[in-house]
């Protein structure tokens, strides 16, 4: 069967065509699918026999909700998507003064073995799909009824690690007969693939570039970043130098603060160093607490002076805003938790664990 919603309009006008179909019906199946329908008999203003004849060689994905998880503290809401083998991501939505911003999940698992990211620790399992990527776009808004004006590629996997699927996904999600969402609204987060942010470079696309960079120094970057023994911090930057260059784009540094590793006065220094002649804004993100893992956050005092002595140097810098810290709405905690608890509960698949009412498996 095939993922007729991970087509461009184009290849779906090349595929309605075989089909004897004509040229305008591609845009009303595209249209169709960016509303978020999930069969075919809701598209209808096409002819039933074209319903009918794309039921028999296409499916529509559409995930379903294994939980859903309201902050009381800012509103911030938390999925976690089953999918249709039985697979789980994450995607946050999240409310700030100039809009809603939701945080999506590229791949089911991740290979890059961070040492404070708990969407790591099993693993890679698979890449997702373009379409798979969209409905977390699409059902975030439909659920809450929330406009979706700013997504950021940061939550589950390397988005580099799954190239193209993340390329056709973000144009789908540009297109003036889908979402529509601006590129320059749209950041994609890297542990730092060089030459994965060389190519993206030549693209040209104006989005925001994240760079998880989380050390200035090689020692201890490889220490909690296994990427970094491919490339080293030196080869990262010059990379984002390139890609200033090519696309004109300020790059946003995000920047983890893990006590006594990498906010020492020190390590300020040493970044401060690193970053002169880089347009860049420095993300400081207070750590997340993971079971599995030794590293524990900075203390806030500890993040604040950093803070102030890169800005003191000229670089601009903030804290990020901790959000949705009453629903475990950090990267890969919910999914985790959810998979610990599956063998208690059930297998998890008759639509009652955590449904909340919201979800319908496809």
């Amino acid at each position: 069967m095939t993922d007729i919603k991970s087509m461009t309009q184009e290849e779906l006008g090349s595929f309605l065509k075989s089909l004897g179909q004509p040229a305008f019906r591609a845009k009303q199946v595209f249209t169709w699918l960016h509303r978020g329908v999930t069969s075919f008999d809701e598209m209808t203003n096409l002819p039933k026999t074209l319903r009918e004849q794309l039921a028999q060689t296409c499916h529509i994905t559409a995930p379903f909700v294994a939980r859903r998880q309201e902050s009381k503290l800012d509103g911030t809401i938390k999925y976690l998507w089953e999918l249709a083998d039985g697979s789980c991501i994450e995607t946050v939505l999240m409310q700030y003064h100039h809009g809603n911003t939701v945080c999506i999940s590229s791949q089911v698992g991740c290979r890059m073995g961070c040492a404070f990211c708990a969407s790591t620790i099993a693993g890679k399992v698979r890449d997702l799909t373009a379409s798979e990527m969209l409905d977390q776009v699409l059902f975030t808004q439909l659920d809450s009824g929330r406009e979706i004006s700013n997504i950021v590629l940061m939550g589950i996997g390397e988005p580099l690690d799954n190239r193209d699927n993340v390329r056709r996904f973000l144009e789908l999600v540009n297109h003036p007969d889908g979402l529509h969402i601006g590129m320059r609204h749209i950041s994609l987060s890297t542990c730092g693939l060089v030459d994965q942010i060389d190519r993206l470079a030549e693209e040209d696309l104006q989005l925001t570039l994240s760079v998880s960079l989380h050390a200035p120094v090689d020692e201890v970057r490889s220490s909690i970043m296994p990427v970094n023994r491919r490339w080293p911090v030196q080869e990262l930057l010059d990379a984002c130098r390139r890609y200033f260059e090519k696309t004109g784009r300020r790059i946003s540094f995000e920047y983890a603060m893990i006590r006594d590793v990498n906010d020492t006065p020190e390590m300020a220094k040493q970044l401060i160093r690193r970053l002169r002649g880089i347009a860049a804004h420095v993300n400081l993100i207070p750590l997340n607490d993971v079971a599995e893992s030794p590293l524990k956050p900075s203390l806030p005092e500890t993040v604040l002076r950093f803070q102030k002595t890169l800005e003191a140097s000229g670089i601009p810098a903030t804290v990020r805003r901790t959000l949705g810290s009453d629903i475990n709405a950090s990267c890969g905690q919910l999914r985790r938790n959810y998979e610990a608890e599956k063998p208690k509960e059930g297998s998890g698949m008759d639509g009652s664990v955590g449904t909340d009412g919201h979800g319908k498996r496809a």
